[in-house]
């Protein structure tokens, strides 16, 4: 996969190279090529901001640097690629875009070239996402409900959750199965929680039933467990559930928990307080 940043702080991108992402890199597995904004610029100022039209507060990312710069990722990548016709997927991080999500990544990992247009200020000139639009796919995509100083941290979420769904990224390619919103029957099911060596710390034990070598059992445990904490720590997802996923256990482990069946075929917490 070719992945094209353009930042005015490119600099914010080094953790790239490091961990996974970096040593998928080194593979060859991701082509990552970060860009200066300030590169398209023409004034002695290198400026890439100006004020809103409409009054208000902040500044606004001018078209004339972002859209140069997108001609010129569009050039260099569909070289590169050997593939005149080839475009990326422009991801736009923006408090105001769609939720990342797991399903999202997936459909990110799909493709072989995403480009990233990570803003500042109060963002890019609206234009500039729809001359983009005009030319390649785009996806506006927000990583949680808060506004963060510039788009590079989202960047760097948004990259390694992707990097992490290509083939040969992970050491194990069936550690990203059992993920938390995995793509799946139980998509909205978080995962339990999960322990090592040695079986007693600090006074704590390991629960007995995962010392048992009984697998069904211990498959049992850990999917009561994932409904425990998601109905602790994501009550919101348990209306997602579909009755036609769950099986006799599921639902043992659901009436325990105080979860019921309305008769609109969704489920529903109950006021109780849940311990995992």
């Amino acid at each position: 996969m070719r992945i094209d940043v353009v930042s005015i702080f490119p600099e914010y991108l080094e953790p790239l190279n490091l961990s996974l992402v970096g040593k998928a890199r080194a593979r060859g597995q991701l082509d990552v090529h970060l860009h200066q904004l300030r590169d398209w610029t023409h004034d002695v100022h290198h400026t890439v901001d100006d004020s809103p039209y409409g009054g208000g507060p902040g500044m606004v990312m001018k078209p004339e640097p972002w859209g140069e710069a997108l001609d010129s990722v569009l050039d260099e990548g569909s070289a590169a690629l050997g593939d005149p016709g080839a475009v990326p997927t422009l991801v736009v991080p923006t408090p105001s875009g769609a939720p990342f999500t797991q399903e999202l990544a997936q459909r990110l990992a799909d493709r072989p070239w995403l480009a990233f247009a990570p803003a500042r200020y109060e963002g890019i000139d609206r234009r500039v996402i729809e001359y983009a639009a005009e030319r390649m796919p785009v996806e506006e995509v927000s990583i949680g409900d808060y506004v963060l100083a510039g788009g590079e941290v989202a960047v760097l979420v948004i990259v390694e959750a992707v990097a992490r769904l290509l083939p040969g990224v992970l050491g194990n390619a069936e550690s990203h199965r059992d993920d938390s919103f995995a793509p799946g029957a139980m998509a909205d099911l978080l995962e339990g929680p999960v322990y090592t060596k040695p079986a007693e710390w600090r006074g704590r034990t390991v629960p007995e039933v995962l010392l048992s070598g009984n697998h069904g059992l211990i498959a049992r445990w850990r999917r009561g467990r994932a409904f425990a904490r998601t109905l602790t720590n994501r009550p919101d997802l348990v209306g997602r559930w579909r009755p036609e996923a769950m099986d006799k256990h599921d639902r043992k482990a659901l009436d325990e928990l105080g979860v019921t069946l309305g008769e609109d075929g969704r489920f529903r917490p109950s006021a109780v307080d849940v311990e995992e």
